[in-house]
């Protein structure tokens, strides 16, 4: 029997915390004033002393050269005082080209201070109107560049000699990590994860699940580091679609931020290293081994809290509270944020459920692609064809088309109802969680291609995929 249709766009999930995350040297002549000036040049001002004539003699310290070298040894310095003898030069008067200077009439220095003053203040107000706006504007912790103006790091923190050992890894990931306590449903401290230092202004990165409750009740969120030091922290935006979320504690920007890796370059069997805060149990470290990748993943309980991941699958002990927190390889750098739980059910999480060896993070790509979307805006968009499909069914055969929306990109690339999707760029897709995990691997604005299946035909579409806000 089929489960419920699902959207390719899933609406907001929410879930409980409880989920696994210095002389200057001035000018030799005024630069108006010739060398030689002429002997019946006009008078200068009654008000400045007259200029030297050219005849006379030259003062006892001179800015120039002799004429002539001095007899002697030779002078290591050209002719010029040597470096720190220089007396401070006098500029000589100046005289004008067109004769005697004009005076300004005395009534011209009040008016144009008068204008300079309103100006100055007109300016004043119109940029402190301009700076107001712009910070009401902004929410806490949003940057306007994104990533691009905050500091990340992306070096590995581990020599090739150090790589590969759980204990270096612990030493150089345990100070970025922190744990999160948020309320849930009006309680304080009701909720309970985990996070990482993203950055040297203060963001974190968690699962929404642990903050969501708080987020919608306005409710305290704080941040505890290795340390045992709180800090209060605000939540700058939440993705439910991909079960992310960035925090903001000001006070926290002393805090070592990690260092961001790819998964793409993991291989399975390869050694990965978990921590977090599992069952309040704050700076855990946990071991295992990448046990698969690309898994497509949907939690949640019910369609209305459903996020979809296409995971990296560990091994490595995930229970309660390790959600957030961070999945680091053996070269000390986040490869994903640990989200779910496998449970004996086959689901992917319970609220009472522990480790049973299969757990899944978020592939860091997506955290920096949403983290980017969040710190610009304080939302992140997702990709969607505008198509509902069924989940439920897992033969293997493909994605069923339930239903196509008119005007939505399914319908401008002409699928149809009852068309199975069966694979996306090229990539096999078994099963409708499997096409809307692909899509989101996507950003919106890009065109894939699409091969289905229509009355036992193949055939192929270009679909340009849509965006919504979540």
């Amino acid at each position: 029997m089929n489960e419920p249709e699902q959207p390719s766009s899933a609406d907001e999930g929410s879930r409980d915390d409880e989920l696994t995350q210095p002389l200057s040297v001035g000018p030799l002549r005024p630069a108006d004033q010739s060398p030689h000036e002429p002997a019946d040049a006009p008078p200068v001002d009654a008000d400045r002393p007259e200029a030297p004539r050219p005849d006379a003699p030259a003062p006892g310290a001179s800015w120039l050269p002799p004429s002539s070298p001095p007899s002697g040894p030779p002078d290591p310095w050209g002719g010029y005082p040597p470096p720190g003898t220089q007396p401070f030069p006098t500029e000589p008067a100046r005289r004008d080209a067109g004769g005697p200077r004009a005076r300004v009439s005395g009534w011209v220095w009040p008016v144009l201070a008068a204008v300079a003053l309103v100006v100055g203040v007109l300016g004043g107000v119109a940029g402190s109107v301009a700076y107001d706006e712009l910070s009401d504007s902004d929410a806490p912790g949003t940057v306007s560049g994104g990533l691009d103006d905050v500091d990340t790091v992306s070096l590995p923190p581990l020599s090739a000699e150090e790589e590969g050992s759980v204990a270096a890894v612990a030493q150089q990931v345990l100070p970025s990590t922190v744990q999160i306590i948020a309320s849930l449903d009006g309680q304080e401290g009701g909720a309970t994860g985990s996070g990482f230092v993203l950055d040297k202004q203060g963001h974190i990165i968690t699962n929404n699940h642990v903050v969501e409750s708080a987020a919608k009740d306005d409710g305290k969120i704080e941040i505890v580091d290795q340390e045992g030091n709180r800090y209060d922290a605000t939540v700058v935006g939440r993705s439910p679609v991909y079960d992310l979320a960035v925090l903001f504690a000001e006070d926290a920007d002393d805090l070592p931020p990690a260092s961001l890796g790819r998964s793409q370059r993991l291989r399975v069997g390869e050694g990965v290293v978990a921590i977090g805060s599992p069952l309040g149990l704050s700076s855990t470290v946990t071991a295992g081994i990448v046990s698969s990748l690309n898994r497509p993943v949907t939690t949640g309980e019910s369609s209305d809290d459903s996020s979809y991941i296409n995971a990296v699958q560990t091994d490595a002990a995930i229970n309660p509270g390790n959600s957030g927190g961070p999945l680091v390889d053996l070269r000390g750098q986040v490869v994903g944020v640990n989200s779910a739980i496998a449970t004996n059910g086959g689901g992917t999480f319970s609220g009472q459920a522990g480790n049973i060896g299969v757990g899944f993070a978020i592939p860091v790509e997506q955290v920096v692609i949403t983290a980017d979307q969040i710190l610009k805006t304080g939302e992140s968009s997702y990709p969607v064809i505008g198509a509902q499909v069924q989940t439920g069914v897992r033969d293997g055969s493909g994605a069923r088309i339930d239903k196509v929306n008119d005007g939505s990109p399914a319908d401008d690339a002409g699928l149809k109802k009852g068309d199975v999707i069966v694979e996306v760029e090229g990539d096999r897709v078994t099963d409708g969680i499997g096409l809307i995990v692909a899509i989101r691997t996507h950003q919106p604005g890009e065109t894939i291609e699409f091969t289905y299946q229509r009355d036992g035909e193949d055939r192929t579409a270009q679909v340009e995929l849509g965006a919504e806000k979540g």
